[in-house]
């Protein structure tokens, strides 16, 4: 039962990317080879196998009691006798039942010191000879052959696995070298006509696309093009494809690797990445180098504790001598995106590094607009739908979330197999980011839909009598995933960017709206309210602590966000920073705002009982209301004193 306005989805990080787009490989060193290198390692190999296997079992191994046996029978014909062994060949006419062995086979045995041998040989007519060993050839099989072989195989898998610098991701000699990926070598597949709602931030990457595509103009005028360009924004409003489309109107190379992947546990493995990296830049020049999520490598030097601080550390000094180095890059330019540059090190944001920093928010209207336009493309659109009312209904979405809302109305719409996306697909697909999926299976109790409809009904009823409140959009009974049992969504006339203290008490009266309606139609609240005391609560702290609208603080600042500018969340993290005096003081001027607001909604919830049991009653029988259905139901009531 919580009042849901203006929520927007989880980002995505890959939601912004251009279906069109085609992902290149990495760029390879091929090295000519030589096959007879190949024939000469497997002719060793196989030779050691012979010599190791083949010579070393020849012939049935027998117990000398056993040879001892088979020459007195008469049985041994020939005989091989080393130092060591006896190896020849026994024959018999026929072989006993009682052996396995066959009537003719050769055979080894380990010699004993028997000075009688040699006569029993001869007595027995056994064609013997003696043989001497080679003392090298145990030294040679066993010890230097295997010393021989070894390097070169690490050569040979040197040869065939690295190239030029060292190795590919699975190499084990490849550690160093760069994992960064060329998409394309003169086309990326993206221009700025698939990249809309960031007009200004496209505007100044025009200048680093002319310059490489006729730097001979700027050079004449002494102007010189940054050597980095920095993308900020929150995630999901196409950091990445901005980029890309910065390559693709260049038609210059573009390599694309993540600042996590320089990092490993290594030490030394980043910086010599770093190296590596720029070293295939510069013989492609000019090209475009872009690391996404530059804060992996960029944070500033000395705030972890650990091994691994070191590592990256030396990651990030390779970065800066690259980009600022005695060495100059020429046609080199790189591009970064990061949604956290409170973390940056100030190193890297200097000018001279990265000279220019490009801010990618939330768009506007006009921006939503543009990007629907973008993404409906290749989509069957039935005529009813209109791109500027679902625009107007999903302020704060990005450009993630918006493909992410065309994607899902196309979804429903091959779900009850249409041949076309409908409005009401796209509006579904809206609530269902908004509010989550409809939960069909959670079946509540009569009273207990009573109370979402009356708490439901009070948002909307204090949201309908304020003055500075968001018009009401839509209000709905039906449980949903991530908005509980119930939802008012409140949707703005205009795109809005500052507050008034005015507007401030007015959006606490809404929230508290459900509560009030509960105490005042049911007797007593439950714990529905819990996530509107929440957010009540956040605005009187940040009114009193941060915006300078409360008597207890006046206008010093006493606490301080914690939170990334790009990574908040519907709750804005506060850090105290004041004197516990103080604290005690602003704890009671904020519970004093929110009495103030309860009192306000209860107020006009009682000048108004008739339509909010009106509105109540048909909520409980509708499950959903529009704007239009709510506004006429409460106008037949007189209007509030």
């Amino acid at each position: 039962m919580n009042d849901r306005n203006r929520r927007t989805s989880d980002e995505r990080s890959d939601g912004t990317t251009n279906p069109g787009e085609k992902r290149g490989e990495r760029p390879r060193t091929e090295r000519p080879r030589n096959p007879w290198l190949r024939l000469v390692l497997f002719a060793v190999v196989l030779w050691f196998l012979w010599m190791m296997l083949g010579q070393g079992t020849r012939g049935t191994e027998i117990t000398y009691a056993e040879f001892r046996a088979y020459l007195a029978a008469g049985a041994v014909k020939s005989a091989s006798i080393s130092s060591g062994r006896i190896s020849g060949l026994i024959e018999r006419e026929v072989a006993p039942p009682d052996d396995a062995r066959p009537a003719k086979f050769e055979f080894q045995a380990v010699r004993v010191d028997d000075k009688a041998l040699v006569e029993e040989l001869a007595k027995a007519n056994v064609d013997f000879r003696g043989v001497v060993e080679n003392p090298l050839g145990g030294l040679l099989l066993l010890w230097i052959l295997p010393l021989l072989i070894l390097p070169l195989l690490l050569l040979f898998l040197a040869r065939s696995r690295c190239g030029a610098g060292g190795g590919p991701m699975g190499s084990p000699f490849g550690f160093g070298r760069s994992r960064a990926r060329l998409v394309a070598d003169r086309n990326t597949g993206v221009t700025f006509a698939d990249v809309a709602g960031c007009e200004e931030a496209k505007a100044d990457l025009q200048e680093v696309v002319e310059f490489l595509k006729s730097a001979e103009r700027f050079v004449k005028l002494g102007a010189k093009i940054p050597k980095g360009v920095l993308l900020l924004g929150p995630p999901g409003t196409g950091k990445t494809l901005l980029a890309r489309a910065v390559a693709g109107e260049a038609a210059v190379p573009f390599f694309s690797i993540s600042g996590s992947e320089f990092v490993e546990m290594f030490v030394g493995v980043g910086a010599a990445r770093v190296r590596d990296l720029f070293e295939q830049a510069k013989k492609t020049a000019p090209c475009i180098v872009f690391i996404d999520e530059i804060d992996a490598i960029g944070r500033s030097r000395g705030v972890q504790i650990g091994a691994v601080n070191d590592e990256r550390e030396q990651t990030l000094n390779q970065l800066l001598v690259e980009l600022d180095g005695f060495e100059p890059n020429s046609g080199v330019i790189l591009l970064a995106a990061t949604n956290r540059p409170d973390v940056l090190d100030r190193a890297l944001l200097r000018p001279g590094r990265f000279d220019r920093q490009v801010v990618l928010d939330a768009p506007d209207l006009e921006g939503r607009k543009a990007i629907l336009a973008v993404h409906a493309k290749g989509k069957p659109l039935a005529p009813d739908v209109d791109l500027t009312a679902i625009a107007r209904s999903t302020p704060g979405f990005a450009g993630a979330d918006l493909a992410n809302a065309l994607n899902e109305a196309a979804l429903l719409a091959s779900r009850r197999a249409g041949t076309s996306i409908n409005q009401h697909d796209l509006e579904e697909a809206i609530e269902k980011i908004v509010a989550g999926p409809e939960r069909q299976t959670r079946r509540l109790k009569d009273d207990e839909r009573r109370r979402v409809a009356v708490h439901e009904s009070g948002h909307a009823l204090v949201a309908y009598h304020s003055e500075h409140a968001d018009p009401v959009h839509k209000i709905s009974i039906v449980p949903r995933g991530r908005a509980a049992l119930g939802y008012t969504m409140q949707l703005p006339v205009e795109e809005q960017y500052l507050m008034t203290r005015a507007e401030l008490d007015d959006r606490m009266a809404v929230l508290l709206g459900g509560r009030a309606a509960e105490q005042l139609v049911l007797g007593d609240a439950s714990t529905g309210a819990a996530d509107d005391l929440e957010r009540a609560t956040g605005i009187a702290r940040q009114m009193v602590c941060i915006f300078g609208m409360g008597d207890a603080a006046g206008l010093m600042r006493c606490a301080r966000d914690v939170d990334s500018p790009f990574l908040k969340g519907p709750g804005v993290r506060l850090e105290r920073d004041c004197s516990e005096e103080t604290a005690r003081a602003i704890d009671a001027e904020v519970r004093a705002l929110l009495d103030a607001a309860l009192a306000r909604a209860t107020r006009v919830l009682g000048s108004n009982r008739e339509a909010l049991e009106r509105v109540a009653a048909t909520l409980l029988e509708r499950e959903r209301l529009d704007r239009e259905e709510f506004e006429s139901l409460v106008r037949v009531a007189p209007p509030a004193p």
